[in-house]
């Protein structure tokens, strides 16, 4: 057997890094928690630095990955008038699984009742915003300052900025073609910049992963463990269940090959709970793995990172009747009906990053009169439910990605057939440079 085929594959090191990580913390929190230099200079030290400097390294990679490959993939449109198809496709199959995902949440609450018997009365309080109108979601897609928006990272604008500039060079002739090229190579090389990164992530994953469990506790969860197993259960059928019929129904492809496929891309976002964060390796995965081209990727993921929030509207709906239950109060259909619609509009105008899932249940408990206090019960193990609703919602944005490219001819079948598809382009070779 050769080097090469010995040669772990990086999901497995992703997914042995995750794990060394997992059972790391675990034995500092049991064994070294009371040994002040662990935890100053290993945990708050080591395993912090290591951690974030990933995660801001993924996160510098967003910006300039959303706008060149969405330029590369709009300037190559032969008629603009595909874009338009493209976009609805893509926005109403996002909605039409985030108003899936929300009422699933609010049918598996009633049925399992986590919050009857649960006490909140001595829950802290928790600050709120309203719900942003459909008209502000709109304006705010619309940049100002193209430079500004990619300095602030917003994703919305960033997008509508880069399909302008994409038309424009469309349109331009011959100086569109030399300055499409230049864009083409870009991207080539940011790719290269995302396959680097990936190389380097089982460590990433080991340090957060470690840092993480030194300070999730098991008594946290065991105190909410019917709302814990309520949401974690639903996430999953969503994820498999879900996921799995729509893909079928609408590429008639094999929905476990998509999910193999899916391993380490599920496996950043789990590590990091960061949509956003997630892009360079969800798109990498949607072009190199799934067979997607990238004008249909460059598109249709940015655009889920930000608007499709299946994972986030499962805890919203799960949490809004275990906070219902556990008050006593009792929600009618109509209170229902105005839960799915609030999350569905608040996933569009919020942002794919840790914990904001919290800000939107926030907005949906105001618009149907619970206490936002209830929030501060749950808490204790958001941070823990964060990262498995982030692999939810990176995975539907894969699904939706395939099913659009599908219907668009744009989803090459061999790749998506062939196991090895992609992983020679994950290889770094810096032995090559000169």
């Amino acid at each position: 057997m050769s080097n090469k085929e010995r040669k772990i594959s990086l999901t497995k090191r992703v997914i042995l890094g995750m794990l060394i990580g997992i059972a790391t913390g675990f034995l500092i929190r049991t064994f070294l928690s009371d040994i002040a230099f662990v935890s100053d200079y290993i945990v708050h030290g080591f395993f912090d630095v290591g951690g974030k400097i990933f995660i801001a390294s993924l996160k510098m990679l967003v910006v300039p990955l959303i706008f060149v490959s969405l330029v590369c993939g709009t300037s190559s449109l032969k008629d603009i008038s595909t874009l338009g198809r493209l976009g609805g496709k893509t926005v109403a199959f996002y909605l039409v699984t985030t108003a899936i995902a929300i009422t699933l949440a609010i049918v598996m609450g009633n049925i399992f009742a986590p919050g009857v018997g649960v006490d909140l009365t001595a829950a802290t309080t928790f600050a709120s915003q309203e719900a942003p109108s459909l008209g502000s979601v709109i304006i705010n897609m619309f940049p100002t300052n193209p430079i500004n928006s990619m300095a602030e990272g917003n994703t919305l604008q960033i997008i509508v900025f880069a399909i302008l500039f994409g038309i424009a060079i469309s349109a331009s002739g011959k100086a569109g073609e030399r300055i499409a090229s230049v864009f083409s190579d870009l991207n080539e090389v940011i790719m290269k910049l995302v396959v680097m990164l990936m190389n380097l992530a089982p460590y990433g994953v080991f340090f957060l992963m470690a840092k993480l469990f030194t300070t999730i506790g098991l008594d946290a969860i065991a105190n909410l463990l019917s709302y814990f197993l309520v949401l974690s259960g639903t996430l999953l059928l969503h994820g498999f269940v879900t996921y799995g019929i729509l893909f079928k129904v609408f590429t008639g492809l094999n929905p476990l090959i998509f999910l193999k496929k899916m391993e380490t891309a599920i496996t950043f976002a789990f590590s990091t709970a960061s949509s956003n964060a997630t892009i360079p390796v969800t798109l990498e995965t949607a072009t190199k793995h799934l067979g997607v081209k990238n004008k249909i990727a460059a598109f249709t993921v940015p655009l889920g990172a930000t608007i499709n929030m299946d994972g986030t509207a499962i805890m919203q709906g799960v949490a809004t009747v275990f906070i219902a239950q556990a008050f006593n109060i009792d929600l009618t259909m109509g209170d229902y009906a105005m839960v799915i619609m609030t999350a569905t509009l608040a996933s569009i105008g919020t942002a794919g990053v840790p914990g904001v899932g919290l800000i939107m249940l926030a907005m949906v408990l105001n618009q149907v009169g619970l206490p936002v206090e209830g929030i501060a019960m749950i808490i204790g193990v958001d941070r823990l439910l964060d990262m498995i609703r982030t692999a939810v919602n990176i995975t539907g944005d894969c699904v939706v990605t395939c099913i659009v490219a599908k219907s668009e001819g744009e989803l090459d079948l061999n790749v998506f057939n062939d196991p090895n598809a992609g992983s020679t382009d994950e290889e770094l070779h810096l032995h090559h440079l000169k």
